[in-house]
């Protein structure tokens, strides 16, 4: 190649990042794995050097099909430029793609949750804290969307709010309901008063005043999960709930009501969709964690429909 492979490497997160991909945590690594076929002596890339990269820059096989991921995001474009470039196939490291189901809250951790982020301090922090999370828990919103909003953002005369430019860049727009409305509004009018001057625009301030951060709610929530005695015991593998969890149970949650209810759930389901603000409503069915109640009301669904067709 006549063209350094880190210039192509800028050029292809820049040419991908042209179209809504965000790629977050993309540019270290592809950095390493350029120097790392230019310390081998290639100036293109090979399926043993991207594999032999991927599992000794990892730590974990999930996290050497995520390396793999990205050197053959690259490969891919490089081919374009390089017809020498050897593309990664897909699966190659597929015990690294099993995925570990989420936590779904039920109803009653969530409450325990709520209740122990009202014990938080200072009182500033669980108002804070307790609202945010709640907030979470009733729209499914991505934490750092939560984060992210302005209160210009928050029109709770209307009872809807906005996120705006989230994840490829997309925003939307969610209604809000009133016991939801009511806790934003009391939240708002205290933070007012606490911070008459704050130091951000952002609705959900810190202690200090400025806007609250992603790991400061991510903290916090560990500390909910250790207080309420969410988090496993000692040697288990069962994955500590995690804060995304919310995500994943407010939308096993939706259906689950819609399903009790009757409703049509394949009609419904771009709905929700929307209001998780995912581009193709296929990414909402890795949303929906096969629960107990979930296929027990599914299977009698089925069955039900069975028995009328005879």
């Amino acid at each position: 190649m006549s063209r350094p492979l880190a210039d192509i490497a800028e050029e292809y997160l820049a040419v991908r990042r042209s179209f809504g991909y965000r790629l977050s945590g993309h540019d270290r690594p592809l950095a390493d794995f350029v120097a790392h076929l230019e310390r081998t002596g290639l100036d293109t890339v090979t399926v043993s050097a991207a594999l032999s990269w991927a599992t000794r820059a990892g730590t974990t096989p999930l996290r050497h099909a995520q390396l793999l991921g990205i050197a053959r995001g690259f490969a891919t474009y490089l081919r374009a430029l390089d017809p020498r470039c050897e593309v990664p196939p897909r699966g190659l490291l597929p015990e690294g793609r099993r995925r570990v189901p989420p936590h779904i809250y039920t109803a009653e951790e969530i409450d325990l949750l709520i209740g122990e982020s009202r014990r938080l301090r200072p009182e500033r922090r669980a108002a804070t804290i307790e609202t945010a999370l709640g907030l979470l828990v009733v729209t499914g919103m991505r934490s750092g969307e939560v984060v992210r909003l302005d209160r210009g953002h928050v029109d709770l005369r209307s009872g809807r709010l906005r996120v705006v430019a989230t994840k490829f860049d997309r925003s939307r727009e969610l209604a809000l309901h009133p016991s939801a409305v009511e806790a934003l509004q009391g939240y708002a009018g205290k933070r007012d008063r606490d911070w008459p001057r704050p130091d951000t625009v952002g609705f959900f301030v810190s202690g200090a005043g400025r806007r609250l951060s992603q790991a400061s709610l991510e903290y916090s929530f560990a500390e909910l999960v250790r207080r309420t005695g969410l988090e496993p015991a000692p040697g288990s593998r069962a994955r500590r709930p995690r804060l995304h969890d919310v995500r994943h149970s407010f939308a096993v949650a939706t259906v689950l009501g819609w399903h009790e209810n009757g409703q049509d759930v394949q009609a419904l389901l771009p709905a929700l969709s929307a209001q998780l603000g995912h581009v193709d409503p296929a990414s909402t069915y890795w949303y929906l964690t096969a629960v107990p109640e979930l296929l027990a009301l599914a299977s009698t669904r089925v069955e039900t429909r069975r028995e009328r067709a005879r």
